[in-house]
């Protein structure tokens, strides 16, 4: 107990000494030892180093999961020592929802099919960026989070000391300052001493106190400067470690580069054999926007056109098979191939991928079929269907 008692006094006098030698500093009132260049210099690049490794991190992880909530329930597990759930990312949770819509409109259909086939290709994008931010957060991440919460810390740690260390120098110094200054007057007051014996034995034991006084401060002093110059070549070791960290994390950017080049090339694949399979339906869609020179598969929907403004039958259209059907004034049925609106009460609206039964009617005009959906009758342009065996 005896002991615990000094030692915890002991410690007191250091943290109060450092604290009063810490506050004349920032009022000017006590000198300061200045750290070398290189040493500073080392320490500005461990702060810059450690300032933009965590920016790094922190948009990376942005850029890997862009909800925050997502990111605080993460971070909450980790906390926690829990494993994270599974959960499905947005381009798997759209891949089932066009499925089950593919599946709703039938498989059979152009548009249901095609669902099903863009559902199946936004799961495998699912897939690979799941794949990809396994990869990252492992080569990735996890380095550069072991550098913050490991080496630097140590970093950090060993900077504390050296601080403290010099506060015990500089405080070391001041008292070795104040010794002399005493030291100096009582060799002043010694040439010409008190009268009288008493007042000469007093003055000779204050001559020898404050000697001795003054070789404590300089062995204190002695001491303070071992530790401090010890403590000043650990930290220098420890910080020129930054350019193997430095190394090290480059490596680590070449894995995430090579990863994000994986994850897009697969993407890339995944989209270059959907557009192939949309592009091998019987009717090749396009979007609206899009130039005629353009050779990749795409959709187009034709918007309405006037009667009188309507394009030529497809050469499919004028196949022995629409010859018959005008002849016989007999029934066929045909799909529709686009959205069509009609434009007075005497057409029928039509919608892709529908079914109907049509029909020839006398002097009516090339361009028009008669269409019947249930009880719902009208003319349909020929452009528009695909007559079926």
């Amino acid at each position: 107990m005896e002991f615990n008692v000094r030692r915890l006094a002991a410690d007191a006098g250091t943290f109060l000494s450092r604290a009063v030698q810490f506050t004349e500093e920032k009022f000017g009132q006590a000198e300061k030892t200045e750290l070398d260049a290189h040493l500073e210099t080392l320490l500005s690049r461990a702060e810059s180093t450690k300032h933009w490794t965590e920016k790094i991190m922190k948009q990376t992880e942005v850029l890997l999961q862009p909800n925050p909530n997502v990111r605080m329930e993460d971070f909450l597990y980790e906390i926690l020592d829990k494993k994270v759930p599974m959960r499905a990312n947005n381009h798997e949770l759209l891949g089932e929802c066009m499925i089950d819509s593919g599946h709703e409109f039938g498989p059979g259909t152009a548009y249901g099919s095609a669902l099903i086939k863009c559902g199946e290709t936004e799961k495998l994008l699912g897939s690979a960026e799941k794949e990809f931010i396994q990869s990252s957060a492992i080569n990735f991440l996890t380095p550069f989070r072991n550098f913050i919460e490991g080496d630097f810390k140590t970093i950090s740690k060993e900077r504390k000391l050296l601080q403290n260390k010099r506060l015990d120098l500089d405080a070391a110094k001041n008292r070795l300052k104040k010794a002399r200054v005493a030291d100096a007057r009582s060799a002043e007051l010694n040439s010409s001493p008190p009268l009288g014996e008493e007042y000469v034995a007093h003055f000779s034991y204050m001559l020898s106190f404050l000697h001795v006084r003054w070789l404590k401060a300089e062995t204190e002093l002695r001491i303070a400067q071992s530790e401090f110059d010890r403590q000043a070549e650990i930290t220098r070791l420890l910080l020129e470690g930054i350019s193997s960290t430095h190394a090290h994390h480059l490596r680590c950017l070449n894995d995430f580069v090579d990863a994000q080049a994986v994850y897009y090339a697969q993407c890339y694949q995944y989209m270059v054999n959907l557009q192939k399979q949309l592009g091998s339906f019987p009717s090749t869609f396009s979007n609206n926007n899009q130039t005629a020179g353009s050779s990749s598969a795409s959709i187009w929907v034709p918007t309405a056109q006037p009667a009188a403004s309507l394009p030529a039958p497809p050469p499919s259209q004028t196949s022995p098979a629409l010859n018959e059907l005008r002849s016989t004034s007999g029934t066929r049925r045909a799909r529709v191939l686009y959205d069509y609106d009609a434009a007075s009460s005497s057409e029928l609206s039509l919608l892709a991928d529908e079914v109907i039964t049509v029909s020839s009617v006398p002097d009516m005009d090339s361009d028009w079929l008669m269409g019947q959906r249930g009880n719902q009758t009208g003319k349909v342009p020929i452009t528009y269907l695909e007559l079926l065996n």
